[in-house]
């Protein structure tokens, strides 16, 4: 009995160190300044310490074994902690610069809204503009979902709609140098930081639809006005807070999706713990089971007019282009 306790107690033991030696070879490789070769080295050694820490949990020296370890993996936990976000750099121009607010009664200010016009993929002209924002014309909230490969994870864009056909989408993305690839992997290790950009929908979401290949989708919220003006202020905010102290992308705890969330809770939105809150390609879905979209149609028929690629590809990115691309896509504030 008293052994079979002592491997019950051992095995979680064991798996812990396990997961804990993974994580720390990764972050050696990732995030060590040194030359590839002194990375697996590195590595290696950290890899042969877990490997012996959980044969000799087993034997009587687990308790010597298991301190060691916690000594060497306390030290680069404390190194780990030292890895700041760099606040300037050779960013790719499409992220160089951090939009920022400021409010006066119903007046949203705003510098560095992105207003790029796309040739193609590659080529583009910059434009940054200091635009202001009457929100009490801020009318409806739109999700737009732009799937590049995999159809269970996705790029999420939020769009604010003023009087006039006037929107304002609002993207939270890697801050990437140039050259530089989003990798999930590596973005779970402190490999770059967050940027929070503002821009025109032809620029932020032409490009993805008309020269990157995308499968962009929308989906109109049910989202009062007053709903909107908060949860754009809580972008506002954010972005402000990121512009004073940068912080990490992370491919799991700060994202597209999950600071979305986060600023839904900010203002008081009831966002139920869920599956598809990570694999975030099922948002749409959640959306739906949640009575944010469209109930008058199936979900199935919602995804169906939802993609826009063919009538923003038709309409190319023209002034127009908004309003081209809502095109019998149902709302349901209009119930």
């Amino acid at each position: 009995m008293r052994v079979g306790a002592r491997i019950l107690i051992t095995l979680p033991l064991a798996l812990a160190v396990a997961i804990a030696t993974v994580w720390a070879v990764l972050a050696l490789w990732f995030r060590l300044p040194a030359p590839e070769l002194a990375k697996e080295m590195a590595g290696g050694v950290f890899a042969l310490l877990g490997l012996v820490t959980i044969v000799a949990l087993f034997t009587r020296m687990r308790i010597h074994a298991f301190v060691v370890f916690l000594v060497a993996f306390g030290a680069l936990l404390f190194w780990w902690r030292t890895i700041k976000p760099l606040e300037h750099a050779d960013w790719a121009p499409e992220v160089a610069r951090q939009v920022t607010g400021t409010r006066n009664g119903d007046l949203l200010t705003l510098t560095n809204v992105r207003n790029f016009d796309w040739r193609n993929k590659t080529d583009f002209t910059e434009h940054w503009d200091t635009r202001t924002y009457d929100l009490d014309k801020l009318q409806t909230v739109d999700l737009f979902m732009s799937y590049w490969g995999n159809p269970n994870i996705a790029h999420v864009i939020l769009s604010f709609g003023f009087e006039g056909d006037d929107y304002l989408a609002w993207s939270i993305e890697v801050r990437r140098r140039i050259g530089g690839a989003f990798s999930p992997i590596a973005d779970l290790f402190k490999s770059d930081p967050l940027v929070i950009v503002a821009a025109d929908e032809r620029d932020v979401i032409g490009a993805r639809s008309n020269f990157r290949g995308e499968d962009v989708q929308i989906y109109r919220l049910r989202a009062s006005p007053e709903a909107g003006r908060a949860l754009l202020w809580a972008y506002v905010e954010d972005a402000n807070a990121l512009a004073a102290t940068p912080e990490f992308y992370n491919s799991i705890t700060t994202n597209c999706t999950t600071t979305i969330v986060k600023m839904m809770r900010a203002v008081g939105d009831k966002v139920p713990l869920d599956w598809r809150l990570i694999v975030n390609g099922y948002l749409p879905d959640y959306a739906y089971d949640r009575g944010a979209l469209d109930t008058r149609l199936t979900l199935d028929e919602l995804k169906a007019r939802a993609h826009i690629d063919k009538r923003a590809q038709a309409g190319g990115l023209s002034a127009d282009f908004s309003r081209l691309i809502r095109a019998d896509v149902p709302s349901p504030l209009s119930q």
